[in-house]
């Protein structure tokens, strides 16, 4: 048995609809995961301690530093953020799943080649071409913000 999904649903770098066709169990954990990670921004904005500005224990000094961001910052945050969702988006699928994996999810090359059934020497290979090939397209075009799926958002 097997549903149809978008990655777009659930991976921010999908600027495009990808629909694929995924067992029941997959479609469950994925949605199983995108409600745990509602759940848990919900929680936190619950729970956040709120803190005396009058206390001088030092907490506010971090937490003014950490929301003083100027937005010419932010803007180039988001901006960098897109041109590398585009450059994720334009490498072959196995490079890209394998930086994912790699470095998105935090997955060791041992880990991504066992889950795989290849070898690590392979996946050390496809990502360091990976990478290169995400430089070289980082470096020579300039990936449009309509392909950055912060832009399609309103961002």
């Amino acid at each position: 048995m097997a549903t149809t999904i978008n990655l777009k649903d659930f991976y921010p770098w999908y600027t495009q609809d990808e629909f694929v066709e995924v067992s029941y169990e997959v479609a469950a954990e994925l949605m199983a995961d995108k409600r745990y990670e509602k759940i848990h921004k919900q929680r936190v904005r619950r729970n956040m301690a709120i803190y005396s500005l009058d206390n001088n224990d030092g907490i506010e000094a971090s937490a003014i530093s950490y929301s003083n961001d100027s937005p010419e910052y932010v803007l180039e945050l988001k901006e960098r953020h897109c041109r590398l969702c585009c450059a994720l988006n334009t490498l072959p699928e196995i490079q890209g799943r394998r930086i994912e994996a790699h470095f998105l999810l935090g997955m060791s090359q041992a880990e991504i080649a066992e889950a795989e059934g290849v070898s690590k020497s392979s996946v050390s290979i496809s990502i360091t071409r990976g990478l290169v090939a995400m430089k070289n397209i980082l470096k020579n075009t300039d990936c449009l913000s309509n392909f950055c799926p912060q832009s399609e958002a309103g961002i």
